[in-house]
């Protein structure tokens, strides 16, 4: 029964489970998880982007927005400029559903549940008449040729209208503008022609600054001829003088030359005598102290060989033999101080065992003093009589191993002294037992008087009991 109890529970855990996993929605990058229902703030809908959230049952659902760019042509045609000219502008353009917070909120309020097609048609709508607009603020020559400024009207105005739905603008491509009237291909042909003639007149300029140009470049030319016809006889007498000169420095710098080489080659011939002499004479002092450092680093060598082999050895033998002796001396000192130990902890048992023996004992004797009313003769006539028993047990051992066999006696009447022969005999053996008052005087204590022997007849009668 317990091991059903356990499955149905694990069960209903497994289940439970698996429903929270459900509900534990993850939100891809190109969508965005709208949750809707009973969101706990004021706001229609939560909008998720890039995240996860859970999903309350029953209070809770949720949906997707899809992130994919939606391509939308649009063909406008027969648009009003501000000149009053009537124009076509085909564009394409792309827009999406924004990312941002308040954007997102306005998709999840207009766009959710709608297919892309419908998201398409209506945003075809905003952007036809914002196009419209735009073109309508605008001349055809700015519309023409200032297509950025164009495209930034264009981006400004259906951006603001995009964002109301949530959608956001990507990209604008206008393909062309035309017009009806021809205006716009006049203002080609206008330019077109502008620039031939600007290109023509810059053409015969250019011819004109070239024939210009040729005469002075041939004058010129002339004059650079004749100064550089008299330059180069000028250079070239005055390049000669200075070969000359040039020659004859040339050669008294050869001599000199000449003899510093013959100089330096001798000195340097004489360096490098002096020199092989030195690095020979250096070379074998090398070779001789090489040889000596040698001859002392085998003889280091040797030494340290003998010492491993002797000295270390001997070293370890007699370390070995003094911590075995350490170990020794400790073990035999620990052996007597365990032993010491040992018959200190016995005495001082035993001490103390007798300690609170004696205590004890005395404690009860202090006790009996004081119920004897503090008369210490009263306490020990107490403990006399409470050993009283022992004592006479003790007498009654004396003659206990008394081996009798045969007691054969010969009554012949009375004696002298009045007692039978049998009488006398018992009183005789009853007499060689030690009293009681002789036993208490060699202790130091004196018997009470209670306990005393009275007269000899008691005796007698018991001899005379015993006898029968």
């Amino acid at each position: 029964m317990e091991l059903y109890l356990i499955l149905i529970i694990v069960f209903v855990l497994f289940v439970t489970f698996t429903a929270i996993l459900r509900r534990y929605k993850r939100c891809p990058s190109d969508k965005i998880l709208v949750i809707y229902g009973k969101t706990g703030r004021h706001a229609s809908a939560k909008c998720i982007h890039g995240g996860a959230a859970f999903i309350w049952p029953v209070f809770q659902s949720y949906a997707f927005l899809d992130l994919t760019p939606i391509s939308i042509e649009c063909n406008l045609t027969n648009a009003l400029s501000k000149q009053n000219i009537r124009v076509d502008v085909p564009c394409r353009f792309t827009v999406g559903i924004s990312t941002e917070a308040e954007s997102m909120t306005n998709a999840a309020e207009r766009l959710l549940g709608l297919t892309t097609e419908d998201i398409r048609n209506i945003a075809t709508d905003i952007l036809f008449g914002q196009l419209r607009l735009v073109i309508a603020t605008m001349d055809i020559e700015e519309i023409n040729a200032d297509r950025d400024k164009f495209l930034a009207n264009v981006s400004t105005n259906v951006e603001a209208e995009l964002r109301k739905i949530g959608l956001k603008l990507i990209n604008v491509n206008v393909t062309d503008i035309r017009d009806e009237s021809g205006y716009i291909e006049a203002l080609g042909k206008e330019a077109a022609a502008k620039a031939i003639n600007d290109a023509k007149k810059s053409v015969a300029e250019q011819n004109r600054y070239g024939e210009i140009g040729k005469a002075e470049a041939d004058r010129d030319k002339d004059i650079r001829i004749a100064e550089t016809t008299r330059d180069t006889r000028i250079r070239t007498a005055d390049a000669n003088a200075k070969a000359v000169e040039g020659e004859n420095n040339s050669k008294i710098a050869i001599a000199q030359s000449d003899a510093t080489r013959r100089e330096k080659e001798a000195e340097a011939a004489r360096i490098a005598v002096a020199a092989e002499k030195v690095q020979a004479a250096k070379a074998l002092e090398e070779a001789y102290k090489s040889e000596r450092d040698a001859e002392m680093a085998r003889a280091e060598r040797e030494k340290a060989t003998q010492q491993a082999n002797v000295v270390v050895a001997a070293q370890i033998e007699k370390e070995k033999a003094i911590i075995d002796a350490e170990a020794e001396a400790e073990r035999i000192r620990r052996k007597a101080k365990g032993e010491a130990d040992a018959i200190f902890a016995k005495m001082d048992a035993q001490a103390r065992g007798t300690l609170e023996i004696l205590a004890k004992q005395a404690e009860g004797f202090g006790q009996l003093v004081a119920a004897a009313g503090g008369d210490a003769s009263q306490a020990i006539t107490m403990l006399i009589t409470d050993k009283l028993p022992e004592l006479v047990r003790t007498q009654v051992e004396a003659v206990k191993g008394i081996n009798i066999d045969k007691v054969t006696v010969w009554d012949s009447g009375k004696g002298s002294n009045g007692k039978t022969a049998t009488a006398n005999f018992v009183s005789g053996l009853m007499g060689s037992v030690p009293p009681l008052e002789d036993l208490f005087k060699m202790a130091g204590m004196s018997l009470p008087d209670y306990l005393k022997g009275k007269t000899q007849e008691p005796a007698e009668e018991d001899a005379t009991v015993i006898e029968e």
